[in-house]
């Protein structure tokens, strides 16, 4: 498995984290989920809303932040943050390409999406593109298997791709657009590709069923 580790030399230090307001109410809902005393249970969501309000990316301060929040010993809010790929320990681009490289993933080409990310970006896996944009990390098994190849783009997933798709998949976000997530391909979720193939009418004729 494959993370953006923290080497010290690469890693700008951050003097002081605190929530703002708005991070700090979605924080106290997280921790409002949980019985007095089990507070610590909600570190991963708080985690989480640092990492974003920081830019994505956790500094050892919005670490310790949390851990004060959460009456937590500082060293177990880093070994989790060190231990989950979703947690970044260094500056990352505005986009993070997580790539799976996972055996399905690279059975159907992975390795043509890895070559198309390198050529967009001109930087290799954990760097940062020269226009702060991208930076690309291989990953395990993200749960698609069937629309492999695929990446997870920030907090979305893109699937079923090759080399030409995912140029222009990230050439539109150098652009400043949004491509649509989801199937690259002509297909409908993890339906057949081309539309389904079964259970194309009613059987006997019946009506559908009110949704």
């Amino acid at each position: 498995m494959s993370m953006i580790t923290a080497d010290p030399q690469d890693v700008p230090h951050v003097q002081s984290f605190t929530f703002a307001p708005e991070y700090l109410e979605k924080a106290k809902e997280q921790i409002a989920h949980y019985p007095p005393g089990r507070q610590a249970s909600a570190v991963i969501a708080c985690l989480d809303l640092a990492q974003r309000q920081a830019g994505g990316w956790l500094p050892r301060a919005a670490m310790d932040h949390v851990a004060q929040l959460l009456d937590m010993a500082p060293i177990r809010v880093y070994e989790v943050a060190t231990f989950y790929t979703m947690f970044q320990l260094k500056p990352r681009g505005k986009y993070l390409l997580q790539v799976c490289t996972t055996t399905p993933c690279w059975l159907r080409g992975s390795d043509a999406v890895m070559k198309a990310c390198r050529s967009v970006s001109g930087v290799g896996p954990g760097e940062i593109s020269a226009d702060g944009l991208f930076t690309t990390v291989e990953v395990e098994c993200l749960g698609a298997c069937v629309n492999a190849p695929m990446m997870q783009i920030n907090d979305d997933f893109y699937e079923d791709l090759d080399e030409d798709s995912t140029h222009r998949l990230l050439e539109a976000f150098k652009r400043g657009e949004t491509p649509k997530p989801g199937p690259q391909v002509d297909r409908q979720t993890s339906a057949p590709v081309g539309g389904p193939t079964t259970l194309t009418s009613i059987p006997g004729g019946a009506a559908p069923r009110d949704r």
